[in-house]
């Protein structure tokens, strides 16, 4: 694991925070749309009710009612994103991504208007996303340590806990990030297991059985059914013979047959349900009559439902848009001035103070800067990049399954287990074509840029340190020295002959006389 430099986090992390605060001065109190307006209208007013975030309803409420204004929530939420996106910046960098490129790419984000504005906005979805880019700050950690700990899976199950109150569709993402991390960890599964159950499952049941303790009403049920409301006004388009008279006259009693067949778009269920001819009333009231007219429809035509499913979740998988089909386009934000815009008068239970839903920026010449900004981003030829999350979604997995490889290690590919969670749940329930429902797979892409090209780096590497080894002539085998001769023994010395002493005369020496 890299050792990390603290100034470092704390330098990135003021840059991040700044620049958000510039976004933050020039769109003051925040970006918002008609379901902003919601979030309060219902508090103010009465009943409270859950079809979005109670969590989210009650940091606005408490703004509101607090400081008289919605600034301190978009404050707020710059804050989280510049440490979200610092915390996730840093864990790659301990794992092994490039050090300067990582910070360069942190500290540039928040200039892209899809996530300086949209960190901004008065939606769920903000804080939804800043959950989903720690989580996989977290689980950068755990493949660093190339372990799971305690500390971390108590982070984990906290963030994955706030993920399902922020967004009703969050249990879904952490049950398909669990599975991912499961089949990937060697240790402590069964205690990752029992988190990510508890996570996925207390939203539910603080849903459906706390809250109505407490006043807060369960979803309607034609918001909670209302895709598949979406899937029966497609097949009813399509192949109106499947619908008897009895069908006919029970569609008829929520809405005109023509709101049925114009609202049959595959790619979103707003012409059908936000229209004043379809009575949200009547939908509820008649709501497990419609479902068993969807049930049968899936029994019958699968494959029709399945396809208008894979249209409405296209912004999950597909990396264009379709501006040629009703409701094929990207939506990011409707960059209106005031609440009544949204809405209009009586359109929602109406409260004092709702003024607060107009733009009044902290700055006009940030503002004259910003929203030029914001205005070219919309072109239809950046949408890919900077709307569409499915593109960053597949870049994800190219990155960290290359970066397992490279680094030999199987925890990385744990990164990117919240951005399946993500694509899978929005590509199984969604009803429209809107850009946030696809933030985080685009923050977490863009910081993983780097992870890829070192995982590039490292894999090139090896393979042009093999391409060497093949190519190059083998060396010749070093020949051994010639093992010495053994020294030859020294050969005996020949005795020596016994010198022979002289006989000792025996005989008398005769003298030759003359």
């Amino acid at each position: 694991m890299t050792r990390t430099r603290p100034w470092v986090a704390l330098a990135t992390f003021l840059i991040v925070q700044a620049v958000l605060g510039c976004w933050w001065a020039a769109f003051y109190p925040g970006l918002f749309s008609r379901d902003s307006v919601l979030y309060l209208s219902h508090t103010v007013v009465g009943p409270w009710v859950s079809d979005h975030s109670v969590v989210y309803d009650a940091l606005v409420w408490l703004s509101f009612t607090k400081t008289g204004d919605l600034g301190a929530v978009t404050f707020a939420q710059t804050t989280a994103m510049a440490g979200a996106l610092t915390y996730l910046a840093q864990s790659l960098k301990a794992l092994g991504a490039p050090r300067k490129l990582t910070t360069a790419v942190v500290v540039l984000m928040p200039l892209a208007p899809s996530v300086g504005a949209f960190s901004v906005t008065l939606w769920k979805d903000v804080p939804f996303t800043i959950c989903a880019v720690a989580i996989a700050g977290v689980c950068a950690r755990f493949a660093a340590r190339r372990r799971v700990t305690g500390p971390g899976l108590v982070g984990l199950g906290t963030l994955m806990l706030a993920l399902g109150l922020f967004r009703a569709n969050g249990f879904l993402v952490v049950g398909v990030a669990v599975v991912v991390l499961v089949l990937i960890v060697k240790t402590m599964r069964v205690r990752l297991l029992l988190v990510g159950t508890f996570a996925a499952a207390l939203p539910l049941v603080l849903s459906n059985l706390v809250f109505p303790q407490f006043g807060i009403a369960a979803p309607s049920k034609t918001y909670v059914y209302h895709t598949a409301f979406g899937d029966i006004a497609v097949a009813f388009r399509d192949r109106p013979e499947l619908f008897s008279e009895q069908d006919r006259a029970l569609m008829a009693s929520v809405a005109p047959l023509t709101r049925w067949w114009w609202g049959g778009t595959c790619y979103t269920i707003n012409p059908l349900i936000w229209r004043n001819d379809f009575s949200w009333q009547q939908a509820d009231a008649h709501a497990t009559e419609l479902l068993d007219l969807w049930k049968r429809l899936l029994v019958a035509e699968p494959r029709m439902i399945v396809d208008a499913r894979l249209c409405r979740g296209a912004i999950a998988w597909k990396p264009v848009q379709d501006e040629l089909m009703t409701g094929g386009a990207t939506y990011r934000f409707s960059r209106r001035p005031t609440a009544d815009t949204y809405v209009g008068p009586r359109k929602v239970p109406d409260f004092p103070g709702r003024w607060v839903y107009s733009l009044r920026p902290l700055s006009h010449e940030l503002n004259q800067v910003a929203d030029p900004w914001l205005t070219s981003a919309l072109a239809p030829e950046y949408d890919w990049v900077l709307w569409r999350g499915a593109s960053w979604a597949y870049l994800s997995y190219l990155a960290v399954g290359l970066a397992a490889v490279a680094l030999r290690n199987r925890y990385v590919v744990g990164v990117a287990a919240v951005v399946a969670g993500q694509q899978l749940a929005v590509l199984a329930n969604i009803s429209a074509q809107d850009f946030r429902y696809m933030a985080s797979p685009i923050l977490i892409g863009a910081l993983l840029v780097p992870l890829l090209l070192g995982g590039v780096g490292v894999l090139v590497l090896r393979l042009v340190r093999r391409a060497r080894r093949l190519v190059r002539p083998p060396r010749p085998e070093p020949v051994p020295p010639p093992a010495p001769l053994p020294e030859p023994e020294p050969e005996p010395e020949p005795e020596a002959e016994p010198e022979l002493e002289p006989e000792a005369a025996t005989e008398p020496i005769k003298r030759d006389t003359p």
